[in-house]
């Protein structure tokens, strides 16, 4: 099962790579939002983990460009970002969001999340 991480912050990539791999997941990368939908359509990964905060195409915009879009609109996206306002999940949920976290992730309530996630 492959997930694509998308985040500009390569110490969260960093992070969240090693707690995936531990449990058995292929990771790929992608550095901003834009580049995360190219790589969602050419992979088709299981799942897409994205953050909010971004150049060039934030998580909100992106993850709704994937809901929207008939070839991606089935990968399950979890938000994993520091905006951690009621707001903001609610947003992020209504831009096609399957779950949100909030960073700093447990690696426990990610790997709980994921595997929610995957079993729908």
């Amino acid at each position: 099962m492959t997930v694509l991480i998308v985040d500009d912050s390569p110490t969260e990539v960093h992070v969240l790579k090693k707690i995936l791999e531990k449990h058995g997941y292929r990771t790929e990368v992608a550095n901003d939002g834009q580049e995360g939908v190219a790589m969602a359509k050419r992979i088709r990964p299981s799942l897409i983990l994205m953050d909010v905060v971004m150049p060039v195409l934030n998580g909100f915009q992106a993850t709704r460009q994937l809901s929207k879009d008939q070839s991606t609109s089935a990968i399950p996206v979890i938000m994993v970002t520091t905006k951690d306002q009621e707001t903001d999940k609610s947003w992020g949920m209504r831009q096609g969001a399957t779950d949100y976290l909030v960073k700093p992730v447990a690696p426990a309530e990610l790997i709980t999340k994921i595997r929610n996630v995957l079993d729908r």
